[in-house]
This record gives C-alpha cells, sequence and structure tokens, in this order.
C-alpha cells in the first residue's frame, strides 16, 4: 500500500479559467481596466485565473499607457489589440463620446475573431468583461454564448443614471437641463437634468441616439462590477440591487475601490521630473499645499486658465498645478490627445499670464501636462485637491485622506460632485453667481 501510495500521481490541474477584458479608448478606461485584470488574477478566491486585456489601436498614444500595460504580470495577464478602423467619414467636431462608440461598433468583427479565437484555445473564456462605452461588444458575447458583464469604472449612482436613460427619452419631450424638477432614483442622491452625461444634453446631436442606444444595450449584461463600496454608496446600492431582484436590471456587483498604488503615465519613465515634484512637496509644510489637476483629459478655455492663475496668485496659497493646452472648443480635448500641439516648441507653461511662474515661485510650482498623482494626493503636504471629480482621481483622493474642491468638466463628472458635496461630504463645489461659459457651453465650474 504504501508503495502504491508513493507512486500515486495527483489529479491533473484543471486550466486557469481565462476573463476576457475589453478597455475603451482612453486613460479613465484602459488604468481602471488594468487594475482590475491585476485583481482578477490575484483574487481568484481559491481558484485560478488568467487574463486578456483588449484595447483599441484607435486614440492610442503612443507610451501613454505603455507603463501601466508593462507592470501587468505578464505570466497571467496577457494583451491584445484591436485593429485601427477609419474614422474619416465622421465631421470634424463629432463628440468624442461619437469617435468612441463609432470604434467600438466598426471593429466588432474583429472582437468576434479574437474571442472565437480564444474560444477555441485549450483553457476557453470563462466571462468577457466590458467598460462602460463598450455594451455594443456585449453582442458579440451573446452570440458566442460567453457569460458577459459591464464594469463601471465609476459609481453605482451613475450606473443607475444611465441605465435609466432610455424611460426619459421616452417619458420627456425638452431637453434634460430643461427638466423642471429633479431626477429622483432610488435612494440616490437627486440630479438635476442639466448634471446627467454630456452627450445626451442635446437631443440634435449624433451622440445622443447613440448614448440611448447604448444604454439599451446595458440590459444584454449578466451583471454589472461596479468600481464603488458600501461605504460609499449603501442606500444605492440596497436599492439598485431591490430593482436587480425584480427583473429590472441586472445584478450589480459593488468590487471596488479600484485605485493604483502607483502612477502611471506617458511621463512615468521620466524619473527626473517625478522625483522633482516629490522633491519640492519635501520642502514644504504638512497639509499646506493645493494640488491642482483635472485628470487625463480635463481642458480649461484660455479664459479659465487665466483666471484659475489669478486667484492661486492672489490667494497666496501654495500650489502645485498640472497645466494643460488650454482648448476654447471643448473641455475633454485632451481626453484621447487633442490637446496636444504640432508645434513641438509650444509648451502649455507659455499660456499662462505673462510673469506668473516667476511671481508665484515662492509659493508654487508649475508641471507641463502630467505628474504623478498617486504619489503626490499620498505626500503629507497635500491638504487639498483642485479636481474635475473624475472617479479614478475621487477614488485616489479619498484612499490618500485628501478633500476635494470640485471643477466637475465634462462625462459623469457633475454626477459625481453632486453626490461627493450633498451625501459623503468629501468634496465642496463653490456657487458662483456670474458662471462663465466654456466654448462647448460648459459651465465652470
Amino acid at each position: 500500500m504504501a508503495t502504491e501510495a508513493a507512486h500515486a500521481q495527483p489529479p491533473p490541474r484543471k486550466p486557469a479559467a481565462h476573463v476576457v477584458l475589453l478597455a475603451s479608448p482612453g486613460a479613465g478606461h484602459v488604468l481602471p481596466m488594468a487594475e482590475l485584470a491585476q485583481l482578477v488574477v490575484a483574487h481568484g478566491d481559491g481558484a485560478e485565473f488568467t487574463a486578456t486585456l483588449v484595447t483599441y489601436a484607435n486614440f492610442s498614444t503612443a507610451g501613454y499607457y505603455s507603463s501601466t500595460l508593462a507592470t501587468l504580470p505578464a505570466s497571467s495577464v496577457s494583451t491584445a489589440v484591436l485593429p485601427e478602423v477609419p474614422l474619416d467619414d465622421l465631421p470634424a467636431d463629432a463628440r468624442v463620446e461619437t469617435r468612441i462608440l463609432t470604434v467600438i461598433e466598426r471593429t466588432l468583427p474583429h472582437l468576434n475573431e479574437l474571442l472565437s479565437f480564444l474560444l477555441d484555445s485549450p483553457a476557453g473564456v470563462a466571462a468577457f468583461v466590458a467598460d462602460v462605452f463598450g455594451a455594443w461588444a456585449l453582442e458579440v458575447s451573446v452570440e458566442l454564448g460567453i457569460p458577459g458583464y459591464l464594469t463601471s469604472t465609476t459609481k453605482l449612482t451613475t450606473l443607475h443614471s444611465i441605465v435609466y436613460i432610455p424611460e426619459l427619452d421616452r417619458t420627456t419631450a425638452c431637453e434634460f437641463r430643461d427638466l423642471p424638477e429633479p431626477i429622483r432614483l432610488p435612494s440616490c442622491v437627486p440630479l438635476r437634468g442639466e448634471d446627467l452625461v454630456d452627450p445626451i444634453q442635446d437631443r440634435t446631436n449624433p451622440a445622443y441616439p447613440l448614448v440611448v442606444e447604448l444604454a439599451r444595450k446595458y440590459l444584454l449584461a449578466d451583471g454589472f462590477i461596479v468600481n464603488t463600496f458600501d461605504a460609499m454608496e449603501h442606500e444605492a446600492i440596497e436599492a439598485f440591487n431591490v430593482l436587480s431582484h425584480e427583473g429590472v436590471y441586472p445584478p450589480a456587483y459593488p468590487v471596488g475601490p479600484f485605485v493604483r498604488t502607483l502612477s502611471g503615465g506617458e511621463a512615468a519613465a521620466d524619473a527626473e521630473e517625478n522625483s522633482s515634484c516629490l522633491r519640492w512637496l519635501d520642502e514644504q509644510p504638512d497639509r499646506s499645499v493645493l494640488y491642482v489637476c483635472f485628470g487625463s483629459g480635463g481642458t480649461l478655455s484660455t479664459q479659465q486658465t487665466a483666471e484659475l492663475a489669478a486667484g492661486l496668485e492672489a490667494s497666496g496659497q501654495r500650489f502645485l498645478w498640472v497645466v494643460r493646452f488650454p482648448s476654447d472648443k471643448d473641455s475633454m480635448a485632451s481626453f484621447l490627445g487633442g490637446g496636444r500641439r504640432d508645434n513641438g516648441d509650444d509648451i502649455p507653461i507659455s499660456y499662462l499670464p505673462k510673469g506668473f511662474v516667476e511671481r508665484t515661485r515662492d509659493t508654487g510650482l508649475v508641471v507641463a501636462e502630467w505628474a504623478p498623482q498617486v504619489e503626490i494626493l499620498n505626500h503629507r503636504a497635500v491638504g487639498g485637491f483642485v479636481s474635475h471629480c473624475g472617479w479614478n482621481s475621487t477614488l485616489e483622493a479619498v484612499a490618500a485622506g485628501v478633500p476635494l474642491l470640485a471643477w466637475p468638466l465634462y462625462a459623469e463628472q457633475r454626477v459625481n460632485a453632486v453626490m461627493l458635496c450633498e451625501r459623503v461630504g468629501l468634496a465642496l463645489r463653490p456657487r458662483i453667481d456670474v458662471l462663465h461659459t466654456h466654448g462647448d457651453g460648459n459651465l465652470a465650474p
């Protein structure tokens, strides 16, 4: 018996279950999906998982995601890129959302080919996960018989407001910003129509029907994976669960917060510039510096940039400001790289008021385009954050214990600001009697 036991072979190991994740263009989508891919393979709850993170060639700025993707564990997370598709038939002024959704729709045959190939591999595909822009891709997973999920890289309140869009579209005729009463979703903070996501604020814009149809396709999901947590949205989570049990919506799984422990991005390789930011902070008193940054895509107008500079200078407040090229047409011009200038000699700091950098040298530091945000927020010298209220930045600030001053610019950021100010108490949003409009109609703040 002992001899038999000694020669007994262990049962063959089952191949790891394989999960495919699809990230829409833009750092606000790719970075949290990369974080989710790492969580999937690291926390399999006793089971082994591998993952493929799929991105798009369209709008993929060379080098921007390379540092983040390079940190993925190569033994368990692979990457794939869907080929570029033509967009020259779109108008030059097409909204970013229109361009992203058009790319996703036109690459569906390529996605089908990729998923079919992976299905035929030994591991197969256990689940397909797309982000909020990728609901169209659920048509492919349904066709191939793969369980499909949507991951909301923002909070549940925003997800609920999006799946409610078709009902709003059906029951109203006016522009949502003109609705006389707030929109009251179960246990969510009341929302004004003008606080809803940007692309549905103009029924005549080609983006409007695309987003309404996108919201309908959310119901193809087997469930929603949401980057939120109970302490942030307890009542909203409970109310959504009731609707899910009644069959109104797919179930929601709050699995957040996904928060990066290290910054990534196009300038992450510039160690000298990164360390200069942190060295400057080392010289400042505790909780004395106001960090000013509007995310990877947020863009101020020329006038807003000048007024922010004037305010920082007049306040005498210590600050660290990440400055991007201004745009008088689009508050998200930098989102897909559109804020860059072809002239290599042109730099964002040149658009600041003359002499501003010199006059504020003793109290402030201005950085062009990018800074190591996670490290900055966790630095002892930082005491506040002027933010666009993008959800990634919001969660990074919450994790670091840094309060926010809200300046929402686009997408769901106004919804975030309303909840953070009125429900959670983690941010302030200044009341402004005279509002300055951006070239695209957005208000500041």
